[in-house]
């Protein structure tokens, strides 16, 4: 079923969830034990993340250093393979621009679309590890918008190789992600809206917000999205903080605030079993104004983790 259909839908609000497929090397049943617990509350899809290789420079015996490319995580399709089997549950795979090219993606594409699968997230990535800014693979999209582009002519029948006569169109309804506090490389808040108007004229069907911890930024962002004309369901996406070193990280790597009411509670914690217990108390306010005030869907992003996350739905749905 289609995530746009979902939300359309007369039901009482719901939570999805946003997961970290695991290492390579890593056994699947890490991931089957990472979902389980939050299947008890029927959550229409889960998003997975995916992840561009990665360059190193490794050393050599005589001294000299190799470019080497590496693979850390298992592919998107296995990944959704494998969910689809475990699980009774719509897999959303994340599809991004780093690292691939055009005919990469439409590979990818094609195959999730002879799984079965109808939804995605259409995404720019991140730079390479180690490189200040993004920069695209040779033949491939530098924004997002452009893979939403792709990815729309796709559901027109419309292929890379335009002397494919008759080709049978795809199905894929498109989430992209929108930013409260504006995207880290946007010069403001209002062009940054404006990028994502692109995607939505692009063919996006949905939003689903960088995680927050400020609602009121939230609801702005949405007044904001509806004056420049964007009209798709905007969904929420919610992180608790639940270490210290959430305190430094999460704004350094997803350029957003901590609201000052947040901080001075999280100070006179004194460690991370505190703060762990602050973060669902503070996540599941959030919950209930959200849901108060009329939101649909609440999206977790769960980093692998279940157990604060499955206290915050009970508290708040």
């Amino acid at each position: 079923m289609k995530i746009i259909d979902i939300l359309k839908g007369d039901h009482k609000p719901f939570t999805s969830f946003e997961l970290v497929p695991p290492l390579k090397g890593s056994d699947i049943n890490k991931l089957y034990s990472s979902i389980e617990p939050l299947m008890e509350f029927n959550p229409p899809f889960i998003n997975m993340t995916a992840h561009r290789d990665e360059i190193e420079y490794r050393q050599a015996p005589d001294g000299t250093f190799r470019k080497i490319t590496v693979t850390k995580r298992p592919g998107t399709v296995a990944i959704a393979a494998a969910v689809m089997k475990r699980f009774n549950v719509e897999v959303v795979p994340h599809v991004i621009c780093g690292g691939s090219t055009k005919n990469e993606v439409e590979n990818l594409l094609l195959d999730l679309n002879f799984l079965g699968i109808q939804n995605v997230v259409a995404l720019r990535g991140d730079a390479v590890p180690g490189e200040k800014y993004f920069a695209p693979t040779p033949g491939g999209h530098k924004h997002s918008n452009e893979l939403v582009e792709q990815i729309a002519r796709m559901n027109r029948g419309e292929y890379l190789d335009d002397t494919i006569k008759e080709a049978v169109p795809t199905d894929f309804c498109v989430g992209v992600a929108g930013y409260p506090e504006k995207h880290c490389e946007a010069a403001n808040l209002e062009m940054d809206i404006e990028y994502l108007k692109r995607k939505v004229d692009a063919g996006a069907d949905y939003i689903v917000t960088q995680m927050f911890f400020d609602n009121s930024k939230f609801f702005a962002f949405v007044e904001k999205c509806r004056a420049a004309g964007i009209t798709v369901p905007i969904i929420p996406g919610i992180k608790p903080i639940s270490t210290v070193r959430h305190i430094e990280l999460l704004p350094q790597a997803f350029s957003i605030d901590i609201p000052q009411e947040l901080m001075k509670e999280l100070v006179k914690c004194n460690g991370n079993a505190a703060i762990y217990d602050l973060g669902i108390e503070w996540a599941t306010m959030q919950c209930k104004d959200l849901l108060a005030r009329g939101a649909r869907a609440v999206h977790f992003y769960t980093m692998g983790k279940a157990d604060n996350i499955r206290e915050i739905i009970r508290k708040a749905f």
